[in-house]
């Protein structure tokens, strides 16, 4: 019987990857980065979309030279179509065409949030049973969403709670900015919290309804207190950096799990995952953990290699999607902007 062998396409920011997936199995996941970018303190579009294009070519290349087959034997090319930096999904979309003509493949469009949730599908080997159960809860945060999703089946998601503006990873990224410690601010901050003490300072935290979020009132808050305190010593930030740290994750990773608790009282579903970039950070690995301990959840944390952006969960939302026979037809177009 033949394999059914999909390859995954990501290029929705700044990494091209590329992944090979046989029958739910990851055979290889290739990645470049783009370290261009740091000297701008963020991602810039056009130069992105520059970089996918130099990159796109040798990681396929890699992904299926490190899966041990030909091109030949895939059985379709799956492909970030949206949400994301339009440029650079140009590049993917264009790229998973050509290859779907060339060798006379079906296409698979995937929505990248919906990759996210399904990166806990992703089987290392034919015996990995580590998957969640449906339904299950699933925080999803990174840079650009902070969302609560209900998960019934790989197609059928309902976001039940979201930020209503900034994005728990922006809130990292913009507070480790005006500390001047460098892009990206998320991981930084992990590692200075680790030696800080996360009570020395309180920032506020929102009151919004429902399970929705806010992230805009903690920035605030952050800036106020360099501020306030910089007027009285203008080193503050160098002699407190670790503390602030520790202090502003605490109070990101409190906000994301109140109203994750609240979501879980409120459904009974106590099976949860966590996606998205944010997830490789420790404090919220370890807050999924302690809430699995103290309120009985079944938790399911990504592996690192899983979190950010990657083709594999790609490939593996494409999988799913190939065995319903659901393909993309040459005229679909990427789209920036799009939920669940």
């Amino acid at each position: 019987m033949s394999r059914t062998i999909i390859l995954g396409i990501e290029s929705s920011c700044d990494d091209t990857s590329a992944a090979i997936i046989a029958d739910g199995v990851i055979l290889s996941n290739v990645t470049a980065g783009q370290a261009v970018h740091e000297a701008y303190g963020g991602v810039v579009p056009e130069l992105a979309s520059r970089c996918h294009q130099q990159n796109i070519v040798p990681v396929v290349s890699e992904a299926i030279k490190r899966a041990g087959i030909t091109k030949e034997d895939l059985s379709a090319v799956a492909f970030t179509r949206g949400p994301g930096l339009m440029g650079s999904l140009l590049v993917g979309t264009s790229f998973a065409k050509g290859l779907s003509s060339g060798l006379r493949i079906p296409m698979v469009d995937i929505n990248h949030l919906q990759a996210h949730v399904l990166a806990h599908f992703i089987k290392e080997s034919e015996d990995d049973t580590d998957q969640p159960s449906y339904p299950f809860l699933c925080l999803l945060v990174s840079g650009g969403n902070s969302q609560i999703i209900k998960v019934t089946s790989y197609k059928d998601m309902e976001v039940i709670g979201q930020t209503i503006d900034d994005a728990a990873g922006e809130a990292f990224d913009k507070c480790a900015k005006v500390m001047g410690l460098g892009y990206p601010g998320g991981p930084i901050v992990d590692k200075l919290a680790k030696l800080g003490d996360p009570e020395s300072f309180k920032f506020s935290k929102p009151q919004i309804k429902g399970f929705d979020y806010s992230f805009s009132g903690l920035k605030t808050s952050f800036l106020y207190t360099l501020r306030d305190n910089i007027k009285f010593n203008e080193n503050f930030i160098e002699e407190n950096k670790e503390n602030l740290c520790a202090s502003l994750q605490k109070t990101i990773v409190d906000i994301l799990m109140d109203k994750l608790r609240k979501a879980v009282k409120e459904t009974g579903i106590k099976e949860v995952a966590v996606a998205g970039g944010v997830s490789a950070n420790s404090a919220v690995r370890q807050a999924f953990l302690d809430h699995a301990d103290k309120y009985g959840w079944k938790v399911h944390i990504p592996k690192f290699a899983f979190t950010t952006d990657n083709a594999a969960m790609v490939a593996i939302t494409g999988y799913y999607k190939y065995l319903d026979k659901d393909f993309c037809s040459y005229d679909k177009t990427p789209f920036a902007r799009v939920t669940i």
